[in-house]
C-alpha cells in the first residue's frame, strides 16, 4: 500500500494502489487548495488548475502516473515538478508539497526532514 508524504501538513497517509491524489488529500482533510481555489475550483476534472502540488521525491519513475494530456497542457510553463492532484494516480509511495507556491515557517528544514526520513514503499 502506497504512502504519501504530505509535507507541509506533517503527515504521511496510506492509500490504495491507483488512488487519486485529490481525492485521497480531501478524504483526509488535507487543504490543497490556495485561496483562489478556496473560492473556486473545478471538484477536480483538470481544468482550473488550483490543486496542483509539486512532488518532491519519488520512490521510481513508476511512483505515479504519467502526465495526463490536460496537465502537459495545462502546467505547460510550470515547473517539472508539478503535477495536478486531479489528474494523478498514485502507484508507488510519493512525497509531496501541498500548495507549493506558498512559503511556510521552516519550510527548508521540514522539506530537508521529509525527505529523510524512511518511506515505506
Amino acid at each position: 500500500m502506497p504512502t504519501i508524504r504530505f509535507v507541509r501538513e506533517e503527515r504521511d497517509v496510506n492509500c490504495p494502489v491507483g488512488a487519486n491524489l485529490r481525492e485521497v488529500a480531501l478524504k483526509e482533510g488535507i487543504e490543497i487548495y490556495g485561496l483562489k481555489g478556496s473560492l473556486g475550483n473545478c471538484n477536480g476534472c483538470g481544468q482550473c488548475i488550483t490543486c496542483f502540488v509539486e512532488v518532491l521525491e519519488e520512490m521510481d519513475d513508476c511512483a505515479l502516473s504519467p502526465l495526463t494530456e490536460v496537465e502537459k497542457l495545462k502546467l505547460k510553463r510550470r515547473s517539472k515538478s508539478w503535477r495536478l492532484s486531479c489528474q494523478t494516480l498514485v502507484m508507488e509511495s510519493v512525497i509531496v508539497l501541498t500548495k507549493p507556491q506558498s512559503s511556510f515557517k521552516n519550510s527548508h528544514a521540514i522539506i530537508k526532514e521529509a525527505k529523510e526520513r524512511d518511506l515505506p514503499v
